[in-house]
């Protein structure tokens, strides 16, 4: 009778570095071992509310102390973590390419002590095609990005249309369906107190009230007015200004607190799947906390 060689104590140590530093956000991380684990309901146990270091301690744990649950979900995740080779999702929140280097050397440190480990098997083919199943699982989720290439192409459409007053609800029905893409329970336009506003929208439990402008540069008027808007309202509110085609040159200055804006370039970037919505609001609102600047685009943002 064959016996089952166990994962060594260091490859599990291994693991669980690795898994604490290839993704930055938790979702992300949260995503790929749903995507990897055939029986992922182990991973709505676990409290995300944690670091991901204590999130990643805490199921290892779990799994290896259950073998008999859980060891070919464990070889799983050591499978999808030694095949792992793209850190893009690190780039964003690595100015100095520390975080993508440290990734590297825990998936390469995962790789050596698990060399030799796993040999030309029925349950190493067994456990590959799990996780050719996790992979046609992840294209899945990759059909975001068809849905925004649909977007892109109504946009353009909106584009070339020379009626400003039907291009403007265009753009707020535009905007709607993209923020209710990326889950930011969106509202669309409505009236308070006589004031007309574009929409809203809910991001990391703040408010957001949206405005939305598509037919010359936005001036100092128009953002006072607008954070006037904003302000007015509950105190915790904040705003997100889309002007498509920027701002005047002497309209930003340090005195507008409580909004962002974005532009045309912003919005490419997204439907070109270079950025995440989400992401790029994460960006906007840490450099305007951080530098007083409500108004950096993708572009300046990523220079």
């Amino acid at each position: 009778m064959e016996v089952k060689k166990k994962i060594s104590p260091q490859a599990v140590l291994a693991l669980k570095e690795a898994l604490s530093v290839i993704y930055w956000k938790k979702e992300d991380l949260q995503q790929f071992i749903r995507l990897t684990l055939n029986n992922p309901a182990i991973v709505s146990t676990i409290s995300w509310s944690l670091t991901k270091r204590e999130i990643v301690k805490e199921m290892i744990n779990r799994m290896t102390n259950r073998s008999d649950i859980y060891e070919s979900d464990l070889m799983n995740l050591i499978f999808a973590v030694v095949d792992f080779n793209d850190f893009g999702n690190l780039k964003y929140w690595d100015d100095d390419g520390s975080k993508a280097k440290k990734a590297k050397e825990a998936v390469d440190n995962l790789r050596s002590v698990t060399k030799g480990y796993f040999q030309i098997t029925k349950e190493q083919e067994e456990a590959k095609l799990r996780k050719s199943k996790a992979d046609e699982n992840l294209k899945k989720v990759l059909s975001l990005q068809d849905e925004l290439l649909q977007l892109k192409v109504y946009f353009n459409k909106i584009a070339i249309n020379k009626n400003f007053n039907q291009r403007g609800f265009q753009l707020e029905k535009f905007l709607y369906q993209l923020f209710l893409l990326f889950d930011l329970e969106p509202k669309g336009s409505f009236k308070i107190n006589g004031e007309q506003i574009d929409g809203a929208f809910t991001f990391q439990n703040t408010d957001y009230l949206l405005e939305a402008k598509w037919a010359k540069e936005v001036n100092r008027g128009d953002l006072a007015t607008f954070c006037y808007k904003v302000e007015s309202k509950f105190k915790n509110a904040a705003g997100l200004l889309i002007s498509i085609d920027g701002v005047t040159s002497e309209a930003v200055s340090t005195d507008f607190k409580s909004i962002i804006i974005m532009d045309g370039s912003d919005l490419l970037a997204v439907l070109d799947s270079r950025i995440s919505l989400t992401d790029l609001l994460f960006k906007k609102r840490r450099k305007a906390s951080e530098t007083g600047n409500i108004y950096m685009n993708f572009n300046a943002l990523f220079k």
